[in-house]
Parts: structure tokens; C-alpha cells; sequence
């Protein structure tokens, strides 16, 4: 037998040796105590429990120890080596030096922002928008993707000047009303729920080439009619978005982020803030639909504060439509605050969603 071996074996019956030679003796000086007071039987066969106990449990980690401490070893190395222990946090890159890259690990804010960990505030990086990825490519894998139409009110109104807009009537507030998982206006669509492979829908045509679920069509169509009343200014965009373009945008602002410096699970998780994973878009089921206005164009924060973005925020409810990812809801939606980003779940869902303050994960969760 090897040295070492033969050290390892001697070693460990010592351990045993001493083990037993312990509880041996304490188990035989209780044993003594017991027969000559007979009132402590009960609590001297509790103590000889124990004893044992204690000495399996020694003498079987003295044996196992060294297992036990690899696994604990690989246990802590995965969790935190895991890009996904800490799903709020996202390494960014700061400038490009001679030397290389300079890196430092932020808190996402929710608005485009990062903050360091104890609140300092650290490299920022703006979140993408379509137009800064689809821009200045001219390979066949866009197809027509940089000419998204964007139609305005008026347009769209004159383009379904035949088609008869139905009143917003009132009557049936107060009803009880039941609401359903399986509701097709409920569905939940989300990085957790992606687009059932069976689910199936006839498109409606808004204007030109711009669709959306036909069954939302005469609401949306209301719901224009009540905003021009109001003078008010809403353009429609990207409403029905098929996966190509949905893929498109997702690849090439993982690309852009890679580009300033982040890993691809860094640059994943950032796209994912501000772009639906593909098979995991409102879009694709023609239920979304993005909204601006005549006066403001841009994609971000500053629409929830126009004349547009309130008026939507307060009556698209009326209409069956939603805010989708409000503002404070991020750890829930995992989107970023979209104040232009409305979704369809019918008039009587909308109302409760809206009334409430809580997203659709919320209201479909307590179904």
C-alpha cells in the first residue's frame, strides 16, 4: 500500500478511535447514572440519543468532508461567475484607451441611465433606437425595413373614411364582468411567455402596408376620432411587426453594443431593455402598437410628457388600450418606461388596468 494511503487510512482511524472511545465512555457513565436514579431514565436515554447522534453525524463528515467542500467550492464559483446571478446588474463600457478598454459595473436605472453601485453615478450609455441600428446598411437582410410608414391621424381616418367608427357608449359601466386567461385580448406576451407556436390571427389593414389584429381596428379607428375631437396630434408606427424585422432590430443592436465594448450577454441583456426578444414581441400579434406625434417624433421618455402622450395615458383606457410599460414597473415588465407604447386588452380590462396602476403581468397573474 502507498505511503500516503496507508497515512490517510491511519489518520482516519484515529478520528474513529477517538470518536468512539467518547461516546463510549459518556454513553457508559450515563448508563451508570441511570440504574442508580431511576427518576432520570427517560432524560439519560435522551442524552445516549444524542451522544449517538453526534457521533454518526462526526464520524460521516470526517469521512465525506472532503466532498462536502467541493461542492460547496463549485457551488459559489457558479453563482457567482453566472451572467445570470444578477440579472440587475450590467457591465458597460466606458472610452477606448491605447491599452485597451476601461470597464465599470453599473445598476440599470430602467430610464437609459446607469448608476454605480452605492448610487455614484458612472458611464452612461444611451439605449438604442431603431433608427440608430437600421441606418446605414444596404445588405438584402432589410429588406424595405428603413422605410417604416408612419402615418398621421388624419390620414388614417381619411384612408377608413367608409368604414362605420363606433360611438364609445357608457352604458355598460357598472356590469360585472369576468374576465379570462385564455381571452385572446389578454394574452400575456413577454421574455417569459413567448407567442404560442398555434396562435393565429387575420391581419387588418390601417393604411398602406400598416396592419394590426383586424379585431382592434374599429377601436383603434374610435379612439383617433376621439383625439382629433380633442385636437390632439397622434401619428401610429410600427403596429404589426413581422419576426424578420423583429429579428433584425434585436441582431443589430446586440451588434452595436458589442461594438462599443460589452460582451455579448452584456450587450443581450442591454438590447433586451428596449427591444423584445424575438418571438416574444406584441407586436408580432398585431395587439401593439407604437404612437407619437406631429410635434414629437422621438422614441423616449419626453412623449409622456407632450400634450399626446397625456392624452393618451388618461383616455386610451376608454378605447381598450393600455400604457404597456408604465414608468416604476420595470422590474416587473423588464422593459424600459415606453410612454409611446400602447397594447390592446379591450375597454373592460383597460379600465381596471389603468384604474389600478398595474401592468397586464399583474392583472393576468391575479385571473
Amino acid at each position: 500500500m502507498p505511503k500516503r494511503s496507508m497515512e490517510k487510512t491511519k489518520a482516519k482511524g484515529i478520528w474513529n478511535m477517538i470518536q468512539r472511545t467518547w461516546s463510549e465512555r459518556s454513553i457508559s457513565r450515563l448508563l451508570q447514572y441511570g440504574k442508580k436514579h431511576k427518576f432520570m431514565k427517560l432524560p439519560v436515554l435522551l442524552a445516549v440519543l444524542i451522544i449517538l447522534c453526534l457521533s454518526n453525524t462526526g464520524r460521516h463528515f470526517a469521512s465525506n468532508g472532503k466532498k462536502y467542500a467541493s461542492t460547496a467550492v463549485i457551488f459559489l464559483f457558479c453563482a457567482m461567475s453566472s451572467s445570470f446571478s444578477f440579472p440587475s446588474l450590467t457591465a458597460m463600457t466606458a472610452e477606448e484607451s491605447g491599452m485597451g478598454q476601461e470597464r465599470t459595473v453599473a445598476y440599470d436605472t430602467g430610464n437609459g441611465e446607469m448608476s454605480g453601485l452605492y448610487g455614484e453615478k458612472q458611464q452612461t450609455v444611451e439605449l438604442l433606437d431603431d433608427s440608430d441600428v437600421l441606418d446605414g446598411y444596404e445588405d438584402a437582410e432589410l429588406g424595405n425595413l428603413e422605410d417604416i410608414d408612419k402615418y398621421t391621424l388624419d390620414e388614417i381616418l381619411a384612408e377608413n373614411q367608409d368604414v362605420a367608427i363606433p360611438q364609445n357608449e357608457e352604458d355598460g359601466q357598472g356590469k360585472e364582468v369576468v374576465f379570462e386567461k385564455n381571452d385572446w385580448k389578454l394574452l400575456l406576451i413577454n421574455k417569459q411567455h413567448p407567442i404560442p407556436e398555434d396562435y393565429s390571427f387575420e391581419l387588418g389593414t390601417i393604411k398602406g402596408s400598416m396592419k394590426c389584429d383586424k379585431r382592434i381596428l374599429e377601436d383603434l379607428l374610435s379612439m383617433l376620432q376621439a383625439a382629433r375631437e380633442d385636437g390632439v396630434s397622434l401619428v401610429i408606427c410600427s403596429p404589426y411587426r413581422d419576426l424578420n424585422r423583429q429579428e433584425v432590430l434585436f441582431d443589430r443592436k446586440i451588434k452595436a453594443y458589442m461594438k462599443m465594448g460589452m460582451s455579448y450577454m452584456e450587450a443581450y441583456k442591454t438590447a433586451s431593455q428596449a427591444v423584445t426578444v424575438p418571438g416574444a414581441s406584441e407586436h408580432q400579434i398585431g395587439l401593439a402598437l407604437d404612437i407619437i406625434s406631429n410635434n414629437y417624433s422621438t422614441l423616449d421618455e419626453g412623449f409622456g410628457d407632450t400634450e399626446a402622450g397625456k392624452w393618451l395615458a388618461a383616455h386610451s383606457c376608454e378605447y381598450g388600450f393600455i400604457l404597456r410599460y408604465p414608468k416604476g414597473k420595470e422590474y416587473i415588465t423588464s422593459i424600459e418606461y415606453e410612454p409611446w407604447h400602447f397594447r390592446y386588452v379591450g375597454k373592460d380590462a383597460a379600465m381596471v388596468i389603468t384604474e389600478k396602476g398595474i401592468t397586464l403581468e399583474e392583472f393576468v397573474e391575479n385571473l
